[in-house]
């Protein structure tokens, strides 16, 4: 039985090469050698197999002959049984050598039918690989003549008063603007639904009727075309070309615990958590224009492309934002401007844990509390967002509950750093219960869907759907009506297709270009370029305050990496006497309250049963006092 094994583990072994270099990327026209190979070499272990097999019945012959001679001995009854045993296993080890050999042969005959296939797939996806890196160069020589021409054009190019404009303020053709309703049935496309991924949707029929409850005028929908009370900057200082040694951080790790490791400034971006948290409100008139919707599906649009904007300022974010300090706090306050104010406190430090409230005069009001859980798995990073994001609008009372999608940093041993987003965002109005499932595809190089490809279904209590989304989460989400479904044929997975025959899209969002030398300011946003801004009158714990980040803004790592180590020394030993002063009371049998934050406090949530952290008041109060006494002094 040794040797079955033996053997066994040979051909598992052998087995398991095939596999592997049928997975491998064809680099060379050598790949029918290589097969033609790999078969010569089955075929000669085959042979292998195959005299050790008539060795094994041959001596198994004679092991048999030589028992059944024991068998006609006389020997004690115990003996006898024993003798006989061994002849039953020896017998069953030559039917399962006879068998395997018959498996490994097989195995071949198999291999050799599959190795024309083999070659015909190898070669397509070489095609494949060809045809895409061809268009990928031609779209980079379009895009760049493009720039070139949109640079060279004079700036009188803009919208006339008898020029119709989308709600983004894009121009429209008047032919488009102006199609009858009755070359609807004409122009309607039909697409298929299925139910693990929603197919895109490319349709070009238009119909002024649809989402008219929601129109309004260009410049409702665009809160950047608003003439802000006060001017922001528009640049930070160019982010310094510093090489970074990476066994000054490795001799640093030698003997401490993985908590004590001072990461350097250099893997940061010089922005806080918190400050990427608010960064969501990026297209927050999404939110003003749902607000103004008497449609409750309408509004679940817009929803659904909020949720899907958050992410458009990812895709060159590879940087990771400053943890916060327990305590630490970030507002924005854009009341005048555009009708909001956001306030964002990091509640908990082990797990790290942050609280967000933004009340809207536009009628809409923003929670959640977030955090992050993140797991490395060798070749990539995925950091995964905890918590629901809840919605309310004060005029309809809609409920909105939602979930972040799982991001991936890829590349993080080698290669150039990229960020991914996959996953499924399910959105709920706890009010009316509609529903809409967003699927966020996970990149593929050999795929043929879109990069970043984000699609979805929104539909009403009964689980008819009514909408098609459909975009990319770096570029822009759209909707298109749906005006009939039926059931189609059945797919070549075996299941059946929603076939939906929708209206022309409408677009939702559109991402903001980024600000000139962006690439050079860590690819900041026009929000993000704000956000770390100096302001008069904010609280001593605001992240603006924080001097590590600052000095990293100003391009002084060094002195912000020293300034770093600092602070979370500081914050240790603030943990430290805290668990000290609790060790003391329960040694004297008193009571100890822990750490709780300032602004927020844990209240159950009645949507999902979930115990977070909601706003509680009064910090708008205490700056319009300037009364911080009761703050922390964390910096």
């Amino acid at each position: 039985s040794a040797n079955n094994e033996i053997y066994s583990h040979n051909l598992y072994s052998v087995s398991l090469s095939v596999d592997d270099s049928a997975d491998e990327e064809p680099t060379s026209q050598s790949d029918h050698s290589e097969i033609q190979g790999t078969l010569k070499t089955l075929a000669s272990k085959l042979d292998d197999l195959s005299t050790c097999n008539d060795l094994i019945a041959k001596h198994g012959a004679a092991l048999q002959r030589s028992l059944s001679e024991l068998e006609t001995l006389r020997v004690p009854l115990e003996g006898g049984e024993k003798i006989k045993a061994v002849n039953e296993r020896a017998t069953l080890f030559r039917i399962t050598s006879n068998a395997m050999i018959n498996a490994c042969r097989d195995f071949l005959d198999l291999a050799e039918s599959h190795s024309r296939r083999w070659q015909r797939i190898l070669q397509h996806e070489r095609e494949q690989r060809t045809h895409l890196e061809e268009t990928i160069e031609q779209l980079a020589k379009q895009h760049n003549s493009l720039e070139r021409a949109w640079r060279e054009a004079p700036a009188h190019a803009v919208n006339t008063p008898n020029t119709p404009t989308t709600d983004t303020g894009e121009t429209l053709e008047p032919h488009h603007s102006y199609k009858e309703a009755s070359d609807e049935d004409e122009d309607t496309e039909y697409f298929d639904a299925m139910e693990d991924s929603p197919a895109f949707i490319t349709v070009t029929a238009t119909d002024p009727s649809q989402h008219r409850s929601c129109s309004v005028s260009s410049n409702d929908f665009s809160g950047k075309e608003l003439q802000p009370h006060r001017k922001r900057r528009t640049q930070i200082p160019e982010k310094p070309n510093y090489s970074l040694n990476l066994w000054s951080i490795m001799k640093n790790c030698i003997g401490k615990e993985l908590s004590k490791i001072p990461m350097p400034v250099n893997f940061n971006e010089p922005l806080s958590m918190l400050q990427r948290l608010t960064e969501d409100l990026e297209y927050h008139e999404l939110l003003d224009k749902a607000a103004r919707c008497e449609n409750s599906l309408e509004q679940m649009c817009l929803v659904a492309a909020f949720s899907v904007s958050s992410y458009s300022t990812t895709v060159h974010r590879t940087a990771k934002p400053f943890n916060p300090l327990l305590g630490e706090t970030y507002e924005l306050d854009r009341l005048e401007e555009f009708g909001y104010r956001s306030l964002c406190e990091q509640v908990s430090h082990h797990p790290p844990a942050a609280a967000h409230h933004v009340m809207s005069q536009r009628g809409w009001t923003l929670w959640q509390e977030i955090t992050i859980a993140s797991k490395f798995r060798g070749k990539y990073l995925s950091i995964m967002p905890l918590g629901a994001i809840h919605l309310q609008f004060h005029a309809s009372g809609n409920h909105y509950v939602w979930r972040k999608v799982t991001s991936t940093v890829h590349n993080i041993i080698v290669g150039k750093l990229w960020i991914d987003q996959s996953g499924d965002i399910d959105i709920v109005n706890h009010r009316t219960k509609e529903t809409c499932q967003l699927k966020f595809s996970p990149y593929s190089y050999f795929s043929r869907e879109v990069p970043r490809k984000v699609a979805g279904v929104v539909k009403d209590s009964d689980g008819q759907a009514h909408y098609i989304l459909s975009g990319t989460w770096d570029d822009k989400m759209e909707s298109a009506k749906i005006v009939q479904s039926s059931r189609g044929s059945s797919s070549s997975e075996g299941k059946q297709k929603t076939v939906y025959q929708t209206l022309t899209p409408k677009l939702l969002w559109k991402k903001y270009p980024l600000p000139e030398n962006a690439e050079n300011m860590y690819y900041f946003s026009s929000l993000a370029l704000t956000l770390n801004e100096e302001e008069e009158g904010v609280c001593w714990t605001d992240s603006r305050l924080r001097p590590d980040q600052r000095l990293m803004e100003a391009g002084r790592w060094d002195e912000a990496n020293i300034e770093k180590q600092r602070l979370e020394e500081k914050q240790r030993a603030t943990r430290r006497r805290r668990e000290a002063e609790a060790s003391k009371a329960v040694d004297e049998g008193q009571g100890f309250e822990g750490y709780r934050p300032l602004w927020f406090h844990q209240r159950t949530d009645e949507m999902t049963g979930e115990t977070i952290y909601v706003y509680k008041g009064g910090y708008w109060e205490a700056k319009e006092r300037q009364e911080w006494s009761m703050c922390p002094d964390i910096f």
